[in-house]
C-alpha cells in the first residue's frame, strides 16, 4: 500500500468519526480522563463522552466490581461538577462506599426500581438532561432498539450513559459505543505488606465502535486508575 493510499485511509477514518460525532480535542492535544492506558484503544485515544456505555456483568461478583470500576470513571467525570444519576435493582448499591472514590453524596441521585421498562424510560429522561453528567442504569435486558433511543438521548445533552446489564446469556447487538466486561482482581500488597491494597480490576473491552478491543489490569490509586503490570497468584488467591 502507497502512503498516498494510506493517507487517504486515515483521512476517511477521521471522516467517518466526525460523522459519526467523535471530535479530537479542540486543542489538538491528547487530554486523558484518567483511565489509564486503555483510554487508547478508544476513537481519537479520548474516552467517549456523551456516548452510551455497556458494562455486561455475568456474576454477582462481576455485578460489584463493574459498580465499584464505574464509581472510579465517575468521579473523573464529576471532577469538574455536575450531578450523576444512578438507577439501580434490589438495592445493590452501597452508597457511603462512593467516598472511597471521591464521589461526594449530594452528587449522585439513586432511584430504585425494580423493573427494566420502568428503568428504561427513566433513564431515557435522565439522558435528556443536559443538567446531567452521567447516568447510570442497571437492567437484565436491552436490545438493539432500546439503546438506539438511548444514544439518540445523550447526542443533544452531551450526557454520558452507562447500561449495566445483569445478565450475559442472550447478548444482542447494541447501538452503544463500547461493551466492557469488569471482573474483580486480588489486590497488590502496598510496599510488601500483608493486607488489603488498592481496589483492582481486570477491565475487557469486548466491542470498540472504531477503536481497539483489548484487556488491562487496572488499579485505583490516588484519585486516578493506573494499569497494573504484574499481579501475584497464590493458591488461596484467584482472579474472580
Amino acid at each position: 500500500m502507497s502512503l498516498q493510499d494510506q493517507h487517504i485511509i486515515k483521512e476517511l477514518r477521521q471522516q467517518i468519526l466526525r460523522w459519526e460525532g467523535y471530535k479530537p480535542p479542540a486543542s489538538g492535544r491528547f487530554e486523558p480522563l484518567g483511565i489509564g492506558d486503555l483510554e487508547q484503544a478508544f476513537p481519537n485515544k479520548v474516552f467517549p463522552k456523551s456516548r452510551v456505555h455497556e458494562v455486561v456483568c455475568a456474576s454477582t461478583e462481576q455485578a460489584a466490581a463493574s459498580g465499584g470500576f464505574l464509581a472510579g470513571v465517575i468521579s473523573l467525570l464529576l471532577k469538574q461538577g455536575g450531578v450523576c444519576v444512578w438507577i439501580y435493582r434490589a438495592g445493590r448499591v452501597f452508597a457511603p462506599a462512593l467516598a472511597t472514590f471521591g464521589v461526594a453524596p449530594h452528587q449522585i441521585v439513586f432511584i430504585d426500581l425494580k423493573k427494566d421498562s420502568d428503568a428504561l424510560w427513566v433513564m431515557e429522561e435522565a439522558l435528556k438532561c443536559n443538567g446531567l453528567t452521567a447516568v447510570v442504569c442497571e437492567l437484565k435486558d436491552m436490545d438493539f432498539k432500546q439503546s438506539q433511543r438511548l444514544q439518540r438521548a445523550v447526542e443533544h445533552s452531551r450526557v454520558t450513559g452507562f447500561v449495566l446489564r445483569n445478565a450475559t446469556d442472550k447478548l444482542t447487538a447494541t447501538a452503544c459505543a463500547a461493551r466492557w466486561q469488569i471482573k474483580p482482581v486480588p489486590s497488590m500488597p502496598i510496599n510488601g505488606l500483608p493486607g488489603v491494597g488498592h481496589f483492582c480490576w481486570q477491565v475487557d473491552l469486548l466491542k470498540v465502535r472504531n477503536g481497539q478491543t483489548g484487556s488491562w489490569v487496572m488499579q485505583w490509586q490516588e484519585g486516578m486508575f493506573e494499569q497494573v503490570t504484574e499481579i501475584l497468584f497464590d493458591e488461596e488467591r484467584q482472579v474472580g
